[in-house]
């Protein structure tokens, strides 16, 4: 059977930057195994196939698999995704405004999408889950052998190593400065040794700093994780989602609205923007929303 398939780059505007994405459409009819071979053969950090909603005021159903694992939720298919399934519905000949509900295992991810003549498209969703903290204990000494840094690189101004999640786990490593984020190097088997189990997995490493190469972006971060398979990450929305707890915890966010650009993938050759929006309201996060751009480089069909 011929499925239909995308491959779109997302948290960018420019084909071959960002973090490219697979869209499955005709997902319909897949069994578990098949969609992870299928991520595997793919072998991008997503590849998401696209079913029937259950609740017909719903969109779609999205399943959402690594290389490695399918994925409760995550960020960059759910931008991908809902910029997709937006033009496969209005083409590319309108300026289109609309708003669609993914299903996704976390739960149904409200998104609002906005399609233009010229230029990539936009997408934005409401975080399906607050970030919360998990505590447990960490060692700093083998989080930096894991980095190649020095242990008194970790942490700058309020910011301290945690863990944080919004759906998917990850390690928040703060480190001082751009040079180092931008010359460490991650040893994946040392990494196995100290990082924690949270929600079923090996949590991921997320290391960020404060300041970016692109002066309009207020922080710059690097993504691994093992046990998704995938070495590094060129863009990682569901981290960033968690980061919104860890940035109202150490900068003290007041109330009202926050946006912070958040610049990741420099590194590999991949820039990637994504847009993080934080309302706090009574001292607490009372939404979060991550948006960003993607462009579709390639269409075709699969034989399966």
């Amino acid at each position: 059977m011929a499925r239909r398939y995308g491959i779109y780059d997302v948290f960018t505007d420019t084909v071959l930057a960002g973090n490219p994405l697979a869209v499955i459409f005709d997902g319909d009819g897949l069994d578990d195994e098949v969609m992870q071979s299928v991520a595997r053969e793919m072998n991008l950090s997503e590849t998401v196939f696209v079913q029937s909603a259950s609740k017909p005021a719903h969109t779609a159903r999205l399943r959402i698999f690594t290389p490695a694992r399918e994925l409760p939720f995550a960020g960059h298919p759910t931008v991908g995704t809902a910029v997709a399934l937006a033009e496969l519905e209005h083409g590319s000949d309108d300026d289109v405004d609309m708003v669609c509900v993914l299903e996704e295992k976390v739960g149904p991810v409200r998104c609002a999408v906005r399609l233009r003549r010229q230029g990539a498209g936009f997408a934005e969703f409401d975080l399906p889950k607050t970030p919360v903290s998990v505590d447990l204990p960490l060692d700093r000494q083998g989080l930096a052998d894991a980095l190649s840094i020095n242990a008194g690189m970790i942490g700058f101004e309020n910011h301290r190593v945690s863990i944080w999640t919004a759906g998917v786990p990850f390690v928040m490593i703060p480190v001082h400065n751009l040079a180092s984020v931008e010359t460490l190097e991650f040893d994946a088997t040392l990494w196995e040794k100290v990082a924690p189990f949270v929600e079923g997995g090996l949590a991921s490493a997320f290391v960020y700093c404060r300041g970016a190469v692109n002066h309009h972006a207020r922080f710059h971060a690097r993504m691994f994780s093992p046990d998704m398979g995938i070495a590094e990450d060129p863009a990682t929305g569901s981290a960033v989602a968690a980061l919104a707890g860890a940035i109202h915890q150490f900068d003290a966010l007041p109330d009202g609205h926050h946006p912070i650009l958040v610049e990741q993938g420099v590194e590999m050759g991949r820039p990637s923007y994504i847009h993080l929006h934080v309302d706090v309201k009574e001292g607490m996060i009372a939404k979060a929303r991550i948006g960003g751009q993607a462009v579709r480089l390639a269409r075709g069909t699969l034989e399966l």
